[in-house]
Order: structure tokens, then sequence, then C-alpha cells
């Protein structure tokens, strides 16, 4: 007889494997963004990198994270609620720390939209996270979107800002050319 929970979660197992793969395969990507800012002339100071670049991989990361934490063969919905629970409470302290490192950035002085994709967006994520996370025994379907959104929208943040990243490094080359 199937558990209840894996029945629950059953319905979002295909999401979960190309939402968790995604992030998986971004993640690498990240890397090689990484590699072509070593490479750049223009390059970037470790409190850059600490702010801005970090995060990308932290947000695939949590979202590989939900997508195996939701995959997983749980027997006890508690456990599904607190281990997102405390992904998203992680996820919430280290967008302060985000905050503050890009604060304190010399190199780089963040504009409106460095604020709203690398601070305010992934914020929003791990509280909607943690949102899912508080409901998900009370009202299981509004809690799994809930998940399921704040999952693709880590992967969308950390497409964003990774395609940022290149292009800012591109059109600053061009700049000292």
């Amino acid at each position: 007889m199937e558990h209840p929970v894996h029945a629950l979660l059953a319905d979002w197992e295909s999401f979960y494997i190309i939402v968790g793969s995604c992030a998986g395969a971004l993640t690498g990507l990240q890397f090689v963004v990484m590699a072509l800012v070593a490479d750049s002339r223009h390059g970037a100071t470790t409190p850059e990198i600490a702010a801005f670049g970090t995060p990308t991989v932290l947000h695939f990361c949590a979202a590989l994270l939900v997508s195996a934490l939701l995959s997983a063969p749980w027997t006890w919905m508690a456990g599904v609620q607190v281990a997102l629970g405390l992904c998203s409470l992680g996820g919430i302290l280290y967008c302060g720390i985000v905050i503050r490192r890009a604060r304190r950035t010399q190199a780089y002085r963040p504009e409106l939209e460095d604020w709203i994709w690398h601070a305010a967006l992934p914020l929003v994520a791990y509280l909607t996270l943690m949102v899912g996370a508080a409901i998900l025994s009370s009202y299981p379907e509004p809690a799994l979107s809930l998940t399921g959104a704040t999952s693709l929208g880590l992967v969308f943040i950390g497409i964003h800002n990774a395609w940022d990243t290149i292009t800012y490094l591109v059109t600053e080359a061009k700049k000292q050319d």
C-alpha cells in the first residue's frame, strides 16, 4: 500500500526531476561563468564574487535541494515540513548576508535592478518556501504549488543573475578596448 505522503508528492515527480536537473546543470554552468570572470581583463574582486556570484550558485543548489527533498520517499509529512523549513530559513539568513556583502562592495555599486534580482526576489522566494513548509500538512496542494513556484523561481533568478554577470563582463571589456 502506498503511503499518503508518497501519493501526495507523486504528482510532482516529473516537475522536480526537470527543475532539479536544470538546477544541477546550471550550477555547473555558473562555474564556467566564474572561469570567464577570472580570465577577463576587468575581473572581479572577492567581495563582488561573494555578493553576486556565490549567491547564484546557492540559489541553484537550493532549487536542487528542494527538488531532491520533494522527490525523496518520505513517510512522515512533518519531516518534509522541517526539511523545507530549514532550507527556507537558511535561504532567508543567507539573503541577509548577501545584502550586507552587496552594500560593502567597492569595485561595483549595485543598481536598483541588482537589488531586485540579487536581494529582493531571492528573499521573496525563501519566504514563500517558508510559507509553503508551514502550511504543507494543512493545505498540501497550495503548499506544493508555492514550493514548486519557489524552486522554479530560484532557477530563473539564477539564470538572470548568471546572464547579468556575463553581459556586465562583456560590456566592461568593450569599454576597456
